[in-house]
């Protein structure tokens, strides 16, 4: 069969910036591994890269015009907003029939399938979780239909992974067991486009052994979901390949969780390490940071770790345990000590504000922040003093939150807004987001690496981390001494401030060089 993966353009909301949903539509292989295994089930794939290659509908629509696959797969992603650009042009492929079956996949649809298969009709089906097997059970049932219709329905209506509409225009769905082994996995394939970004993308790993309130990983791979990682070798075998056919030097392990849990994580890692050596690389990691440990940490970074992502999350164990992290504030700082001991400056993933932070929890935060020295890189200061906890469907802080009566539902069911209890912080919360957001939008040409910086950048970044630094410190103090801005103080605040920021980057009004 012809099978064309599109991922789809989106725009990117200036509001929100800097949020996770803006990471790379293709930093999680899914389009990558679906190809490789329907490539091995000798089927003909091809996939767009809507979003990194810039395309507008009508260009992807010529091109499936051109191509008229027997299935069109859409790697679905959430941004904030029902996506009727999309839906608007799966619907004209369906009646113009460049394709008679669409299905979607990835970590938005298989939480809000039910609200996508009613708000498009051209979708046929959603892929819940893992996308790979499923996937390549679709062409097979379809191959029956097409030669005997009658057994249609019987050929999809039970196959598991699956949410689709029955006979009555019901939704119906079950999930599919976990790849058990990833080794058996074909390697996923990549695009020129993914070859252009400055790191290559691997997963050594599915999944995660912690329980994060806010994290949509383990739901995303539903009941009895557990970490499960390939072998060192099964990973130095990928990573070979890719340096013999395109010289790659720099990787990142898109893992949510690189170590996996205990000791077999960290032997596992080990080993990596001493494989990784020889090859003369570059990568990164995430990890939470109960696994960052001394003897590990050394022996990756003598064989190419550069950079590093933990979830600090909090300096408050009080908030930690709300969130469930599973960790302490004192894992924290030795985490941070382990990796600048072995020259490693963290990236930060922190959560100041979440939905029952308290003054007293954000003071603690901003102290620990200070304590640890992490406000010194503007574009880490800057999110770490802005944001607040991103409450998703299908994990337990929306669960939790919605029972309480506490959601605030958005354009789209996907993602839902919560009042945080103290009106306070509310307001300092307020302050802050609206001045990253414009220092975000200021810095995203030269943060994502399309122009350059701008003469003496350093000095002007830590003019700016600076200004962020006393303005969040003596916003807080003022809150904490009784007072309470209103809303004239907060639009004044917000306005000088951007002023002093663009004074300081020597931003005119109408040069663009920076967006």
């Amino acid at each position: 069969m012809k099978i064309l993966l599109l991922e789809h353009p989106r725009m990117v909301c200036p509001e929100r910036c800097n949020d996770i949903a803006n990471t790379p539509l293709s930093s999680c292989l899914h389009s990558g591994y679906i190809a490789g295994m329907l490539i091995r089930e000798g089927h003909e794939v091809e996939i767009i890269e809507g979003f990194l290659e810039g395309l507008d509908y009508p260009e992807i629509e010529r091109r499936v015009q051109e191509m008229q696959p027997d299935i069109l797969g859409v790697h679905m992603v959430y941004h904030w907003q029902t996506d009727t650009a999309l839906y608007d042009f799966l619907h004209k492929v369906k009646v113009e029939k460049y394709s008679s079956y669409i299905t979607a996949y990835g970590y938005y649809p298989t939480t809000d399938f039910e609200e996508i298969l009613k708000q498009c009709p051209a979708i046929d089906s959603v892929i819940l979780g893992e996308p790979e097997l499923t996937f390549a059970k679709v062409p097979e049932a379809l191959t029956r239909e097409f030669t005997k219709k009658y057994i249609y329905q019987e050929s999809l209506k039970d196959l598991s992974g699956l949410a689709q509409r029955d006979e009555s225009g019901r939704i119906v769905f079950q999930r599919r067991e976990l790849v058990r082994d990833l080794n058996d996995l074909p390697f996923p394939v990549r695009t020129e486009a993914l070859f252009r970004l400055p790191e290559v993308n691997l997963q050594g790993s599915r999944g995660c052994y912690g329980g994060c309130t806010f994290c949509y990983i383990n739901p995303f791979y539903g009941q009895g979901s557990q970490w499960r990682g390939r072998t060192p070798e099964n990973i130095i075998e990928e990573i070979d390949d890719l340096i013999r056919k395109h010289n790659i030097k720099d990787f990142y392990f898109t893992d949510p969780n690189f170590f996996g849990p205990g000791e077999r994580g960290q032997q596992r890692a080990l080993r990596l390490a001493t494989l990784l050596k020889a090859k003369n690389i570059r990568f990164g990691i995430e990890a939470r940071v109960n696994d960052i440990h001394d003897e590990t940490v050394s022996a990756l970074v003598e064989a190419g770790l550069r950079h590093i992502l933990i979830g600090l999350e909090s300096g408050s164990d009080r908030s930690l345990k709300r969130i469930n992290k599973m960790t302490t504030v004192a894992q924290n700082e030795r985490a941070i000590r382990i990796l600048r001991k072995h020259g490693i400056e963290p990236n930060i993933g922190f959560i100041m504000f979440e939905p029952d932070s308290s003054l007293e929890d954000i003071r603690v935060n901003f102290e620990f922040l200070k304590r640890n020295d992490l406000m010194r890189n503007l574009a880490i200061t800057a999110n770490m003093l802005y944001h607040h906890l991103i409450v998703l469907k299908g994990t337990k802080a929306h669960r939790d939150l919605q029972e309480a009566g506490r959601l605030e539902v958005q354009a789209s069911s996907y993602e839902s807004m919560v009042t945080l209890t103290d009106p306070k912080v509310a307001n300092l919360a307020m302050i802050m987001r609206r001045i990253t957001n414009f220092l975000f939008d200021c810095m995203a040409g030269i943060w994502g690496g399309k122009v350059p910086e701008p003469e003496n950048a350093q000095e002007r970044y830590s003019k700016i981390n600076a200004l962020l630094v006393k303005l969040f410190e003596n916003g807080l103090m003022t809150l904490e001494s009784g007072e309470q801005f209103t809303e004239v103080q907060i639009e004044t605040l917000v306005k000088t401030t951007e002023i002093e920021i663009t004074g300081i980057l020597k931003l005119e009004e109408t040069d663009d060089q920076y967006y």
